[in-house]
């Protein structure tokens, strides 16, 4: 950030497009992303409910206004496609918090909170007032951590269409029972050769599966190609999960670059799926900031990481727009151990030198920016968002005793990001089972998941 911090703070101010919490918030913004094919909002947290309510209300709107069929989250394949199934009417639940229920792996508040339900309601809602033949709007996951649901998801499948490949499945498989359904046991043994890895027998399995494609597919129609698209992408993900645990201890950027490859890879399969029956495919993402901000403007680039923004860009150039989420100050639901209980914590303050900070100066409690201009003074905020300042990332996790070195990098943000949304102080998050409590002592350093 330039020493004197007047000039953008003033740059800012009058860029700022206020957000008043009317219906009409963010026509600005719907304005901006214009034909975009994908939508990334990201999240500097993983635990405020400001931030799943804007990303809400922009999903509600780039399904009724812009045409966009696919919501794909920062979950695992096989519990948002229970969700998937419940909003486009195909499955026994009940009710949206019945759906919701395959979220069990910690941090379950991520998609099991009050603000998730409301927008699995609402595209219910939506779905059932589709016209016949039009696409209807699904939920999707992109992530890989889910081996085991995944491994149980082929079995089941093949179960029903060929008892014969599924006891093939299951002696594959197998190979992961001395581990105790503990992944990261799995990966800590195979990844420093403590015991054979499963490599083998997951590739197989994917590609036996892969060669019945045809076969399996002409079981139902549409249907059955749903189910068999859905049972693949559960096998890829086994194949890419045994990779991850494996990669896992040899070090972060090697695991973070496989996990995030493999979440673009997931969305470009499932686009190219979908517009088999109705091209194009606009798609809405929701991840963490330093998923979907471009990693190329960070710290972490500088590294040798890469993420889902920068690989979005790259293979689909501008047809993807990116909004990042900043606050000052607030609470969030956050752990202060892996696996730990969820717990409400008050946010520090932002830091001088950051993002966070400079946006606090302007004195608006909320607005978003427009960082795609490129003339007038939309070209000078630009610039001038484009020195290397602090940005704040909060996981699941929160250690505000270690707030600078666990929760700060630096970054561009006119190039990580084509548009900002700033809460100035913002609330946590409201998880489905209330067990959350307040937090007097603050948490020992730990790293901090995203």
């Amino acid at each position: 950030m330039p020493t004197s911090r007047e000039p953008v703070i003033a740059l800012v101010g009058d860029a700022a497009r206020p957000l008043r919490g009317v219906a009409r918030d963010y026509d600005g913004l719907i304005d901006a992303i214009g034909e975009s094919r994908f939508v990334l909002l990201g999240e500097a947290t993983h635990g405020t409910h400001d931030f799943y309510q804007a990303r809400a209300q922009l999903t509600r709107r780039l399904i009724a206004e812009k045409g966009f069929t696919a919501v794909i989250v920062e979950a695992d394949w096989p519990d948002a496609y229970r969700v998937n199934r419940y909003v486009r009417g195909t499955d026994d639940d009940r009710s949206a918090e019945e759906a919701l229920r395959g979220f069990k792996r910690f941090p379950q508040w991520m998609w099991r909170n009050q603000d998730v339900l409301e927008l699995v309601n609402w595209l219910r809602e939506h779905n059932a007032g589709v016209p016949r033949g039009r696409p209807k709007a699904g939920f999707y996951g992109m992530d890989l951590y889910s081996l085991y649901a995944s491994m149980d998801a082929v079995l089941s499948y093949l179960d029903r269409v060929d008892p014969e490949a599924a006891s093939r499945a299951r002696r594959r498989y197998g190979c992961f029972e001395r581990f105790s359904e503990d992944p990261q046991v799995y990966g800590y043994a195979a990844g420093f050769e403590l015991s054979g890895s499963c490599e083998r027998e997951v590739v197989e399995q994917l590609t036996e599966l892969m060669k019945k494609q045809a076969e399996y597919a002409r079981l139902d129609g549409r249907v059955a190609e749903d189910e068999y698209f859905q049972v693949e992408q559960n096998a890829r993900l086994v194949q890419s999960a045994e990779e991850y645990y494996r990669t896992m201890f040899r070090g972060p950027v090697s695991s973070w670059n496989l996990r995030d490859r493999y979440m673009v890879d997931t969305v470009e399969a499932l686009v190219a799926h979908l517009d088999r029956f109705h091209p194009p495919t606009k798609a809405v993402l929701w991840a963490h900031n330093s998923h979907l901000g471009d990693a190329r403007a960070t710290q972490m680039g500088e590294g040798g990481e890469w993420n889902v923004g920068q690989l979005m860009r790259e293979r689909f150039g501008d047809d993807v727009f990116l909004v990042g989420f900043s606050t000052h100050a607030g609470t969030v639901l956050a752990a202060s151990e892996w696996g730990g209980p969820a717990e409400i914590k008050r946010i520090r303050p932002s830091l001088p030198n950051s993002y966070e900070r400079l946006f606090h100066d302007v004195g608006q409690p909320r607005f978003w920016l427009n960082l795609r201009p490129r003339a007038g003074a939309g070209r000078e905020l630009v610039g001038a968002l484009r020195e290397r300042s602090l940005e704040r990332a909060i996981g699941v996790l929160y250690l505000p005793e270690t707030e600078r070195t666990s929760h700060y990098f630096e970054a561009k943000l006119s190039e990580q990001f084509d548009a900002v949304i700033h809460v100035d102080e913002s609330t946590a998050v409201r998880p489905l089972e209330w067990t959350a409590e307040w937090r007097e002592k603050e948490a020992e350093a730990f790293p901090t998941g995203m």
